[in-house]
């Protein structure tokens, strides 16, 4: 038995457990109330077996969608916790901006049971922040939900395996190719971890993937630094036409 398990029962008396989403009384702090559960939209079969992008329809064992078909991705897969929604919403502004960092071991949890390919002998990176973007929101979110990844699956946490090299805007309201002419150059494999990357399977952990450019990025400086695999990890999967 843990610490944390002896003082379980005493945190549960003084912050009876709650809800995250609605505000509900629950069993357990780790979670959510029934009702808010069902609400989440978890990816299922049929889907891309190379974004797991869904099917409205029965496709057979290892179909690609159009859009990989077109355009092959440089990743080996997606796990996504969630496919992106009111629920996970909230959950994610919670953790990134709302300060709730005890949200992380929750969420981490949930896309580490969609990597199930995942063993002690992958590497965890988490899409990395820019120090001055740390500074100022006190944490990366990616690096908590990264570092319960590693504690559920075993694997080994590398948080510092990707560098933000410069500072680039929020990419909300731009484009695909805008997002990615924005991230050329600013996301690196830190030099240090090279020998430590090369020829290995790496778990790319972050919270949202909406489209694609900054995984993309982290893909790429991976791959170029000798990375065998990479499997991204997310909490939550938005779903667009044309991604």
């Amino acid at each position: 038995m843990t610490w944390g398990d002896a003082l379980s029962p005493v945190v549960d008396a003084v912050f009876p457990p709650r809800c995250p989403l609605c505000g509900e009384a629950i069993a357990a702090q780790a979670g959510l109330c029934s009702a808010c559960f069902a609400e989440i939209d978890v990816p299922g079969e049929p889907c891309c077996s190379a974004c797991q992008r869904p099917f409205d329809i029965a496709q057979p064992d290892g179909s690609i969608c159009g859009t990989c078909l077109q355009d092959p991705p440089g990743h080996d897969g997606i796990a996504a916790a969630t496919l992106y929604g009111e629920g996970p919403r909230k959950l994610v502004l919670s953790l990134k901006h709302g300060g709730r960092i005890a949200l992380a071991p929750m969420m981490g949890r949930m896309i580490a049971r969609q990597a199930t390919r995942v063993d002690d002998t992958w590497l965890i990176v988490p899409v990395p922040l820019h120090r001055w973007r740390i500074w100022r929101r006190g944490y990366n979110q990616a690096a908590l939900l990264a570092r319960e990844v590693a504690h559920t699956t075993g694997a080994h946490l590398l948080v510092d395996g990707l560098v933000r090299a410069k500072a680039t805007p929020m990419l909300g309201g731009l484009g695909r190719k805008a997002r990615r002419r924005t991230l050329s150059g600013a996301i690196q494999v830190d030099a240090r971890h090279l020998a430590m990357l090369k020829g290995k399977k790496v778990l790319l952990v972050d919270d949202v993937l909406t489209s694609g450019a900054t995984s993309d990025a982290c893909v790429s400086a991976l791959k170029r630094a000798g990375v065998e695999t990479v499997l991204v990890g997310c909490f939550a999967r938005v779903i667009e036409d044309g991604q």
